[in-house]
């Protein structure tokens, strides 16, 4: 009985180490962060143990591990139609809000899921969720693309996937065929899917039939740059839950079919060092010595090597494509963009991308709204459910769905 005693409490111990991590204390309920995080890392391990046998590619086996807890059927309810079908070759799910009495055609939000490129689906729990709310106190039509991921297919091809969907929703049969309003169609995304939608808004610049057919673009917690692993939030939140540093370097190294051999590197920033002359013209774009305020930049000092590896460009050039990172988009382009609201989240390495975005687009002549939350992580706002219910990710959710409510 005694030597059973001890070996549960050695489990536990061994259990607590894994789970526990040092946290801000300003962050949304900590301890069912640090369960969130170790459960991510727990099948993170787990795929990359498999990877290592050679049996599967390990992001493969991670979206199946959190795909087959939480993925589910189209399934309607009484104030909301859900349906899957596809839009020109790309996978979607339509949720159909009820139409105002007043309002015979219905606005349309264009939904894009986050995942690092590589994750989750349109049809998981979170995101099925999301978009049956919006849906619902929208009285909205919520397309939420099913684009295809890595490592099926690599940078460019998720843009592809969701220009083509969107182009094809805006023909004016589809929108009449879902009663939408052609004038009140917005874009929005998390994670990478904001910057899939960050990218969208900005390829619809360059084709004039497609300008001004979106009325607004929502972002929450873009990833925007590549450039730049050492803004003060990379730095601030370098090992914070569910987003590291490292793993967002992996992120971008997956997304373009790259070599993890540059991942030490690339977190120095030595692929954008002084000597990498390609990286030179784009830096003025996401000085953040200019573009953050004092409150953000606190004592954070920039880090910019002189020398680097210009290899690492040279093999992986769409570091620097403004397609991949819009960010460093041109002033032009960016003057074409519609009204923007941006939602960043203190303890998120991708702060700062969404900060420095929303000064760049006020600077265009945008209309933008930056809706920051100081207790918020990366991916909060999908959690709003139990067992992963946070009241930030219920606060961020309202925030969102209010400001789409009154701009929309």
């Amino acid at each position: 009985m005694r030597s059973s005693c001890v070996l549960l409490a050695a489990l536990l111990a061994l259990a607590a180490y894994y789970v526990y991590i040092p946290l801000p204390s300003a962050v949304s309920d900590p301890w069912k962060l640090m369960l969130l995080d170790a459960t991510f890392r727990g099948a993170q391990q787990v795929s990359n143990l498999i990877h290592s046998l050679g049996l599967n590619h390990h992001l493969i086996t991670l979206n199946f591990i959190i795909t087959s807890f939480g993925k589910q059927s189209a399934r309607s309810s009484p104030k909301v139609k859900v349906t899957d079908t596809d839009f020109d070759g790309v996978e979607v799910r339509v949720f159909e809000g009820s139409p105002k009495p007043e309002e015979p055609l219905r606005r349309s939000v264009i939904y894009i899921h986050g995942g690092g490129w590589a994750l989750a689906s349109a049809k998981i729990s979170y995101y099925d969720q999301l978009c049956t709310t919006m849906a619902e106190e929208l009285n909205a039509v919520i397309v939420s693309i099913e684009y295809r991921l890595v490592p099926q297919v690599y940078f460019p091809e998720q843009i592809h996937d969701v220009i083509r969907a969107t182009k094809y929703f805006l023909q004016p049969e589809v929108l009449d065929k879902y009663k939408v309003d052609p004038g009140r169609v917005g874009i929005s995304g998390d994670s990478a899917g904001g910057n899939l939608a960050a990218a969208l808004g900005q390829q619809f610049t360059y084709v004039a039939s497609l300008k001004n057919k979106l009325k607004l673009q929502a972002l929450v917690y873009p990833v925007l740059q590549a450039l730049d692993f050492n803004t003060p939030s990379y730095q601030q939140s370098m090992n914070t839950p569910i987003l590291p540093r490292h793993v967002m370097v992996r992120y971008w190294l997956d997304y373009f079919k790259g070599n993890y051999d540059f991942v030490e590197a690339m977190i120095v920033n030595n692929h954008t060092s002084l000597d990498v002359e390609r990286a030179a013209a784009l830096r003025a774009r996401l000085d953040w010595t200019s573009l953050l305020p004092s409150s953000i930049k606190k004592n954070y000092k920039p880090i910019m090597q002189t020398t680097g590896n210009a290899r690492i460009v040279q093999e992986i050039p769409q570091l620097l494509d403004a397609a991949a990172s819009p960010l460093i988009a041109e002033q032009e382009v960016l003057e074409a963009l519609p009204k923007t609201y941006i939602l960043t989240c203190e303890h998120d390495v991708l702060r700062d991308d969404g900060i420095m975005y929303a000064k760049r687009l006020e600077s265009a002549g945008v209309n933008v709204t930056l809706d920051h939350f100081e207790d918020g992580f990366h991916g909060c706002m999908i959690f709003t459910s139990w067992p992963t219910n946070f009241s930030v990710g219920i606060r961020t959710r309202n925030s969102y769905i209010k400001w789409l409510d009154q701009n929309l």
